[in-house]
């Protein structure tokens, strides 16, 4: 009889079980010792290591933009042969929407506006203070966010799909620990990857929550307090509950697809409706502002004229993406199989970061130009006031604001869904030993707990204690991120030694008896072969070139050398210890077209056969896209060989 608690890794998910219901509990019993805590813990990181913080972050943006330019960018995040699983489209669509959906509804308007009326830099309300603002809030929701995210992602990726590891972030670190991260020490780095997902996902949902109120308030009169937010939660996170339950491709997906089109509709229902040529004005100017300001920003920590400002905005903002980063790195590489390492950075670091970029121009120098030119400083005094009402205040200064406010609360409400469902099922694998499709009662499990921490966070401090539990949850999570960098390069760097070791040139190990087949070689070629055909040669000649290789493998050094059937072909496996990546040879049955040129072959009659089968070759890293069928029983050892010594050639060379 099955147990009720499988599917799960037990010491990662009862210690993330554990603390996030023991500060479930603390918050919802003494509120104000939570806050206490909260608020002196957030200080002395932002005073003691806000340095690190800035460092670090703008150490991945030139790391991930020299991996996108070199060589490396070619490889795969999956086999060679992989194919994406989602049209590009669709991948950003789900990439942004489990993101960032929430906080640019939330400041889309309220950033731009704040940094107007009170800059960090400049005279309030002034055409600089303008420029300031809109340079600011690009610098926040750019690139740099953007590169915390494809960190993790690019190692849960690549470690995950390319080197058949589980999908859970201990894998990252096996360049750096070795079979280690499957004890104790694996065990934590996944416990502070739960606990910092669910700081950055309470943090989403507290500026969510107080976003929907806010809705609800201009709408239906909904009082604006903490017990109307927590109803709002829980009905939240009962349809998080419901959508978690129908898996990534039925829920996940096309609610992302929706949201993005209601976003481009809102945007260009704004852009129409407000003054329409200084916003594209503003747009053009705003990028080349982030452009320019792109290095100075990034290192830029107030050394001199020490300010709150700071740690307010910056430094939230960095705590927030990298205590969020295991959510959304591990929900990208799940939706990034096939795309290669360049076509991936690409699309992490910039297409969802223009969207952002077209997002605030469009809401957030409206707010400023009706700030000056119609509201005379009424709407930067009630965002001072009243954040979450930012956006519906500017609405009372265009038309059909009812229509407006109709469209921004089914956006919250939708971006809500899929933030909390999408860290749900994140959770839920990362507990459950890297499984992409984790146990309902799992999903459903985390899908609650997720509502419960907002709602607790919540009650200890409001929304200010929600944000400061995001920036104290990051500090271990930006330490193990940087090493994980390390480990990214170091194992790419051994993957190229063994590409290099791959290409050097194959020794004939059979020259004078591989001759006389020739001919049979040339009949392969030509002849177009049935599944059958090939599964016949794979269980017969490709099975004893690989049970002759491992009885000779066993003589002199007792090299541990296996077989194994996989479900369409036949591996063969040879292990050098716990430490060293296995050699891989394996042969599997792969359809093809016919091709259009043998326009005499009787397949191509009608209702004949269109498609033919290879037995094609398969390494650790994918298909060598060459097909051995005709190959005799003395070719097929031959190429292993020739393999196998390349594989030892890189094995000296990384050792």
């Amino acid at each position: 009889m099955k147990q009720p608690l499988t599917g799960i890794s037990p010491i990662s998910f009862y210690g993330s079980a554990i603390i996030s219901l023991g500060l479930i509990i603390f918050a919802s019993a003494a509120p104000d010792a939570a806050a206490a805590v909260f608020k002196h813990a957030n200080d002395w990181i932002i005073a003691e290591a806000g340095w690190f913080y800035m460092l670090a972050v703008g150490g991945f943006v030139i790391f991930l933009l020299v991996l996108a330019i070199s060589p490396l960018g070619r490889i795969k995040l999956g086999p060679d042969e992989a194919e994406p699983d989602y049209s590009y489209g669709t991948w950003v669509a789900m990439l942004f929407s489990a993101g960032m959906g929430i906080g640019i509804v939330f400041y889309g308007v309220a950033e731009p506006i704040m940094h107007f009326s009170a800059p960090p830099d400049a005279a309030p309300r002034t055409p600089q203070a303008a420029r300031d603002a809109m340079e600011v809030t690009f610098f926040h929701w750019g690139v740099h966010a953007w590169a915390i995210y494809a960190v993790m992602g690019l190692a849960l990726a690549y470690f995950g799909y390319r080197k058949d590891e589980p999908l859970v972030i201990r894998s990252a670190f096996r360049p750096l620990l070795g079979d280690r991260i499957n004890g104790a020490i694996g065990d934590v780095i996944d416990i502070f990857a739960v606990v910092g997902t669910l700081a950055g996902l309470a943090t989403s949902l507290g500026l969510g929550v107080a976003q929907l109120n806010a809705t609800g308030a201009y709408l239906f009169g909904l009082a604006q307090n903490l017990p109307t937010q927590l109803v709002l939660i829980g009905i939240v996170t009962g349809l998080a509950t419901v959508t978690v339950a129908t898996g990534l491709d039925n829920g996940i997906r096309r609610l992302s697809e929706m949201i993005i089109i209601v976003s481009f509709i809102l945007m260009f229902l704004i852009l129409a409706l407000g003054p329409t040529r200084f916003l594209l004005q503003a747009f053009v100017e705003n990028i080349g502002l982030y452009l320019n300001g792109f290095i100075g920003r990034t290192f830029h920590i107030y050394a001199y004229e020490p300010t709150e400002w700071v740690g307010t905005w910056t430094l939230f903002y960095w705590g927030w993406w990298i205590s969020w980063s295991p959510f959304v790195g591990l929900f990208i590489a799940r939706i990034s199989r096939g795309r290669t390492i360049r076509q991936f950075l690409l699309g992490v670091l910039f297409a969802p970061a223009g969207f952002s970029f077209i997002w605030f121009t469009v809401f957030g120098d409206v707010a400023i130009w009706l700030d000056i030119h119609e509201a005379n400083g009424q709407i930067a005094t009630t965002v001072a006031g009243n954040m979450p009402i930012a956006l519906f205040t500017v609405f009372e200064y265009l038309p059909w604001s009812s229509f407006l406010a109709w469209l921004t609360g089914l956006l919250v409400a939708v971006y809500f869904v899929t933030a909390s469902d999408a860290g749900a099922l994140v959770i839920a694998m990362i507990t459950s030993q890297g499984n992409e499709e984790p146990v309902l009662w799992l999903r459903v499990f985390w899908s609650l707990v997720c509502g419960g921490v907002a709602a607790c966070l919540l009650l200890a401090g409001g929304l200010g204690a929600v944000q400061m539990a995001a920036v104290i949850a990051a500090l271990p999570l930006a330490v193990l991120m940087v090493l994980m960098c390390y480990g990214i390069w170091k194992a790419l760097s051994d993957e190229v030694a063994l590409t290099t070791s791959a290409s050097l040139p194959a020794a004939p190990m059979v020259p004078h008896e591989a001759a006389r087949f020739w001919r049979r070689r040339i009949s392969a070629i030509i002849d177009h072969p049935g599944r059958l055909q090939v599964e016949r040669f794979i269980a017969t000649t490709v099975a004893k070139a690989f049970e002759s290789v491992a009885r000779e493998l066993e003589k002199p050094e007792h090299i541990d050398a296996g077989i194994e059937k996989t479900s369409d072909g036949l591996r063969f496996v040879i292990s050098h210890g716990e430490t060293v990546p296995p050699f891989v040879y394996e042969v599997r049955p792969v359809s093809k077209p016919i091709p259009a040129f043998v326009v005499t072959d009787a397949s191509r009659k009608e209702g004949g056969r269109n498609r033919y089968y290879r037995a094609e070759v398969f390494l650790a890293q994918g298909s060598r896209g060459y097909d051995i069928y005709g190959y005799d029983l003395d070719q097929v050892i031959a190429d292993i060989v020739n393999h196998y010594g390349r594989y030892r050639h890189y094995l000296a060379i990384t050792a």
